[in-house]
C-alpha cells in the first residue's frame, strides 16, 4: 500500500492573497523592531534631515530605520544582503510592506543618517531599563578584537617605509631614465605619439611611492605629537616636584618607532594580537549589565590596551542611566592603581583581577608587580579570600556570552566600514541590535 502525503499546492493560485504579516508570527523579533520605531524612537534627528520637496519621495525613514536594525538584529550587515532579503524573506518583506529600496538606497541611508542611528542605541537601552532588564547590580566590562575593513597585509612598518620608499624612488627613478633614453627610438616607430608616455606599471609604483610617502609623513607627524606631550607631563612633573619651577629638556627623539606601522587601506585600524594570532582591527569595548545580559555601555578604541578604557565605560553608563553600577568586575586587562581609585572615588564595589587566573585554581598567576597596602596588593588580597565565591567569578557568565552572540551567533567579525568615526557608530549599532534581541525574547 502506498503511502499518501499532503498535497502540495505550489501552483494553487490564492484568491484573497493574506497580508504578508500573516507569515510573521507575532512574538517575531521583527515586530517588535516595528513597533518600537513607529512607536516609541525618537527620530526627529533623521526626520528633520528631509526638507526639499524636489525630486521623487524617498523611502520613510521610519521604515529604512526599521530594516537596518532588524538587518542587524539578524545578523545581516551589508547593504546587498538586506535588499535581497526584502524579496526572499517574511519577516523583511513586512517591514518593506513589499516595496523593496535598491541596496544603493539602504547603504545611502546608513551613510548619511550613521551618527543618528548610533544615537539610538541609549534610546532602546533606557527602553530596556523601563522594561526592568537593566538592574545595574553587578556590571561586568570586557572588550574584543574586531577585524577591520582592512587587510593586515596592507600595513607597513616605519622601518620598511624608509626602506622601500629608497627601493622605489630608485626604480622609478631607472625607469624614467630608461624611457627617456628610448624617446628617440619610440619617435621613430610611432611618429603620431608624443613619445614620451610612461607604460601603466610604471605609474603604479609611483602610486604605491606616494602612498608609502604618505603613511610616512603620518607616522612622523603622530610621533612628533607623542613626542610633545611627553615634553609637557615631564616639564610639568619636574615643576611640581622642585616646587613650582618650570624646566625640562625637550624628547631629542621626534622620529617614530621602527616598528610601529600604518595600513594603506584603513590608516587608523592597528595590528592587534588576539588568541588567534594578529588581526588588521579595533578593540570594541562594552560594559554588560548582569541581569539580563544588556549593554549598558560602550565605546571603541584602536588600541590593543583594555586599560584606559575603564573611566570611558563607567562615564557611559552613568550618561546613559543616570546613576552607577554596584559592582563592577573586569579582567586583568583593566588593572591600574588609577582604575583601581577610580573605582573607589565612585563608590563602587571592585572586582578587578591582578592577573590572569588559571581555570581551577583560587589563586592568580603572573600577577602585577605591586608594593604591600597598593590599591592593586588589596585587590588581589580581596580576590583570592574570597576564592571560588568571588564575584569576579559572574564575570565570564556575563559578559563574555555577549561577545559570542554576536561574534557568533549573529556573525558579526568584520566591520564594514572605515575609520575611526565611522566604525564607533557601527559598532553602536551592533550594540543596540543585541539589546533589541534581548528586549524582544523578554517581552
Amino acid at each position: 500500500m502506498s503511502k499518501e502525503f499532503r498535497p502540495w499546492k505550489i501552483d494553487e493560485v490564492q484568491l484573497l492573497p493574506p497580508s504578508v504579516q500573516d507569515y510573521v508570527p507575532q512574538d517575531h523579533v521583527s515586530r517588535l523592531i516595528v513597533s518600537l520605531v513607529k512607536e516609541s524612537l525618537d527620530l526627529s534627528a533623521i526626520l528633520g534631515s528631509y526638507r526639499s520637496g524636489l525630486g521623487q519621495p524617498p523611502f520613510d525613514p521610519r521604515m529604512m530605520t526599521a530594516l537596518l536594525l532588524h538587518g542587524y538584529a539578524s545578523g545581516i550587515y551589508s547593504s546587498r544582503r538586506i535588499a535581497r532579503a526584502t524579496v526572499e524573506r517574511a519577516d523583511f518583506m513586512m517591514i518593506v510592506a513589499g516595496d523593496a529600496p535598491d541596496f544603493r538606497t539602504i547603504s545611502e541611508f546608513r551613510r548619511r543618517h550613521l551618527k543618528a542611528l548610533a544615537d539610538l542605541f541609549v534610546q532602546v537601552l533606557k527602553l530596556a531599563e523601563k522594561a526592568g532588564l537593566v538592574k545595574l547590580g553587578h556590571v561586568a566590562l570586557d572588550g574584543t578584537k574586531i577585524k577591520a575593513n582592512a587587510s593586515k597585509h596592507k600595513a607597513m612598518s616605519y622601518d620598511r617605509m624608509k626602506k622601500r620608499e629608497a627601493e622605489l624612488a630608485a626604480e622609478v627613478d631607472r625607469w624614467l631614465k630608461a624611457a627617456e633614453a628610448a624617446d628617440a627610438q619610440e619617435d621613430k616607430l610611432y611618429g603620431d605619439k608624443r613619445g614620451d608616455e610612461m607604460p601603466d606599471w610604471v605609474a603604479d609604483k609611483q602610486k604605491r611611492l606616494e602612498k608609502i610617502r604618505e603613511a610616512k609623513a603620518a607616522l612622523e607627524a603622530e610621533a612628533k605629537a607623542a613626542a610633545e606631550v611627553e615634553r609637557k607631563a615631564r616639564a610639568e612633573e619636574r615643576r611640581v616636584a622642585e616646587g613650582g619651577k618650570k624646566s625640562g629638556k625637550t624628547p631629542t627623539k621626534t622620529e617614530p618607532d621602527g616598528k610601529a606601522q600604518r595600513n594603506f587601506t584603513d590608516p587608523e585600524s592597528r595590528i592587534l594580537k588576539t588568541k588567534d594570532g594578529y588581526i588588521q582591527g579595533y578593540n570594541a569595548q562594552a560594559a554588560v549589565d548582569g541581569a539580563h545580559q544588556i549593554i549598558v555601555a560602550q565605546t571603541l578604541t584602536s588600541s590593543s590596551s583594555d586599560q584606559a578604557q575603564l573611566a570611558p565605560l563607567l562615564d557611559g553608563i552613568r550618561a546613559n542611566l543616570g546613576t552607577n553600577p554596584d559592582e563592577v568586575s573586569a579582567d586583568a586587562g583593566y588593572c591600574s592603581d588609577a582604575n583601581l581609585r577610580t573605582i573607589k572615588r565612585r563608590r563602587i564595589e571592585g572586582y578587578i583581577a591582578t592577573g590572569r587566573q588559571k581555570h581551577g585554581t583560587k589563586s592568580a598567576t603572573a600577577e602585577k608587580p605591586s608594593r604591600a597596602g597598593s590599591l592593586i596588593a588589596k585587590m588581589s588580597t580581596k580576590l583570592k579570600r574570597a576564592g571560588y565565591r568571588s564575584r569576579y567569578r559572574l564575570r565570564k557568565q556575563i559578559v563574555e556570552p555577549v561577545f559570542g552572540q554576536i561574534k557568533q551567533a549573529r556573525g558579526f567579525r568584520q566591520f564594514l566600514l572605515r575609520g575611526i568615526d565611522k566604525v564607533k557608530p557601527e559598532w553602536a549599532l551592533i550594540c543596540t541590535a543585541h539589546n533589541l534581541v534581548k528586549l524582544a525574547r523578554a517581552a
